[in-house]
């Protein structure tokens, strides 16, 4: 199937897209290569990805890097991670920058060494005042330390009398987790035919369309993300709505999908998350 047999439709396309990019080290087996020589190649699928996106109008881009599950993974394999991690902040971050692009990295970074903490927090303030597409990076990150840690921040508020329970919904909740001062996931896509999320954005996806590839993330390049937006262009949005009351609601915003619903707005107010 190529792009063309599923065409984008108006302007129906994702504000933000997050994907779980697997597959590298089954894509470096296949080819009787080490398994770093398949996140190696996973680099090249990721500037293809932020290109495409980019030029397609995507607000926000996710992509899951590094689970705080993967610290299971052999030492060797955990380190040429880093490694690579780090060579790709060096050399991609000024490319970020020049094409107006903003870097975000969310997760804990406790973990990782003070060097690659560091070009972490270069990496976004070099491209903090960028107005173009986010591109977030989660790296040590997992849902449930997400909601964890949002529930821990709400928690020390209570305890000083700040908040009461009763003050505490969705909405606050939202101000909390990781990304929520952005729009929430209208697109998640896997690769490498696995069809689960992973303990990925638990609270953000709640709404979220979900699309599952049978490539490895290596071979996941421009023709693959344009039939995932493209699909994406043709699934009806319901938001616990009838059939009914969405075409309504498409008919008034003149055929296009609108987003996400007001009952569960994004915060907008950045500086409360902490």
């Amino acid at each position: 199937m190529s792009t063309a047999d599923i065409p984008l439709v108006g302007t129906s396309k994702p504000r933000h897209v997050a994907i779980i990019m697997d597959g590298n080290n089954r894509w470096a087996k296949q080819r009787r290569l080490p398994g770093v020589a398949g996140h190696k190649a996973g680099v090249d699928s990721v500037r293809a990805v932020v290109e495409t996106c980019a030029r397609h109008g995507v607000e926000v881009l996710t992509l899951f890097a590094f689970s705080s599950e993967n610290w299971r993974r052999p030492e060797e394999e955990v380190g040429a991670l880093m490694r690579l991690f780090l060579v790709a902040l060096q050399r991609e971050v000024r490319k970020l920058n020049r094409n107006n692009i903003r870097l975000r990295i969310i997760g804990d970074r406790s973990k990782f060494n003070s060097t690659l903490q560091q070009h972490m927090q270069d990496a976004e303030g070099l491209t903090a005042g960028n107005t173009g597409m986010t591109l977030a990076i989660a790296a040590n990150y997992g849902g449930h330390w997400d909601i964890t840690q949002a529930a821990r921040h709400i928690a020390e508020k209570v305890e000083r009398g700040e908040l009461r329970a009763a003050d505490i919904d969705d909405h606050l909740i939202q101000q909390y987790v990781e990304l929520g001062d952005l729009p929430p996931p209208d697109l998640c896509i896997r690769t490498a035919g696995e069809q689960r999320i992973s303990n990925f954005l638990l609270w953000q996806l709640a709404y979220t369309e979900l699309y599952f590839a049978e490539v490895f993330w290596p071979d996941f390049r421009t023709e693959q993300m344009e039939l995932a937006l493209a699909a994406y262009s043709h699934r009806k949005r319901r938001f616990g709505q009838t059939d009914d009351q969405v075409d309504r609601r498409l008919a008034e915003d003149g055929g296009t999908q609108a987003g996400h619903p007001s009952s569960f707005e994004f915060a907008t107010n950045p500086a409360a998350k902490r």
